[in-house]
């Protein structure tokens, strides 16, 4: 992985997350002096306990909606519940989370001068009538759904950062990210994978929503964080699709982590839930072509290291 030879001040919001405790861990053991901010809302502070030790990171408990003022040359911008249950169970948050927020941390990136990048997601594209799906794609959101507080708050984040750049030549990226899995995920956040593996290893039906055939690409978060880097680090603004363009349908998937986990689960079907897309799967073309990125562990791989850290995590005793 190719990291700047200057050591850099950088900020992660969201850092005590999932996805933001590895950018964290890797920005860290590259030499640069990373300060996580979180307000652990959905985060962890278990997530970032191993980085305490170092001298080139610190953690500062806040809510990105207050603004705050700190010495940095780049921002990740990660802050947001990031699964249903999470964005659901208090959408106004969630809400302002994704556009206040993100005003806050632009309006310190133009302080600082400092490059930001936006950690949307592939929930801009919605229930997308376009597959796979390009960045070019303009998407396909109910406004008014369940899902809204977070699709729309993302695409009104990305909306704030253009205009920022258009503005005030402010240097931004946007990444959009897709399904991400790996340790850390938490074992009550809704998402499949955590959802199949926790059932499976306890022996608990699956619960699948619809038939589940529709269909998603999962990507490793080693893979993801790589591509974040490398798209702070490239003079591309984006939007850029990030993750796995290999796509399973859901029943495919369940099948694999019994089989993976050696459970006696079986399968059990549910209503599928509102706005619920029944395809996902992102076009990497720009980002092949761009940034020279694309993943390289597969799911297999991927989900023996996820079983293990369920397993030895959550089911120690």
């Amino acid at each position: 992985m190719r990291l700047s030879e200057k050591a850099k001040k950088i900020l992660v919001s969201g850092g005590g997350g999932f996805v933001g405790s590895h950018l964290c861990e890797k920005l860290v053991y590259a030499g640069h002096e990373v300060t996580c901010v979180d307000n652990f809302y959905t985060g962890d502070r278990q997530n970032i306990a191993h980085l305490a030790p170092y001298a080139n990171f610190q953690c500062i408990e806040q809510d990105i909606c207050e603004p705050f003022s700190i010495e940095v040359d780049e921002i990740y911008n990660l802050a947001c519940p990031a699964s249903p249950v999470h964005y659901q169970r208090d959408p106004l948050f969630t809400t302002r989370t994704c556009v206040i927020g993100a005003l806050n941390m632009l309006e310190l990136a133009r302080e600082n001068q400092a490059k930001i990048l936006q950690a949307s997601t592939s929930e801009v594209y919605g229930d997308p009538s376009v597959h796979p799906q390009p960045e070019s794609y303009r998407g396909n959101v109910n406004s008014i759904g369940l899902r809204s507080c977070y699709d729309e708050g993302k695409r009104c984040a990305e909306t704030l950062f253009f205009d920022y750049k258009r503005m005030y030549g402010l240097d931004i990226k946007v990444a959009r990210i897709f399904n991400t899995y790996g340790p850390r995920m938490q074992e009550n956040d809704g998402r499949v994978i955590s959802n199949f593996i926790v059932q499976a290893l306890r022996n608990e039906p699956l619960t699948i929503y619809g038939k589940g055939e529709q269909t998603r690409s999962f990507g490793y978060v080693d893979d993801l964080v790589n591509g974040l880097i490398l798209l702070m680090e490239s003079p591309h603004a984006g939007p850029l699709n990030l993750g796995n363009p290999n796509e399973y349908s859901i029943e495919e998937l369940a099948r694999l982590i019994l089989q993976m986990t050696g459970s006696s689960s079986n399968l059990v079907h549910k209503p599928l839930p509102e706005d619920d897309p029944k395809l996902r799967c992102p076009d990497i073309t720009l980002a092949k072509e761009l940034l020279s990125w694309e993943p390289t562990i597969a799911i297999k791989k991927g989900l023996e290291k996820t079983i293990s850290y369920f397993a030895s995590a959550v089911f120690s005793d």
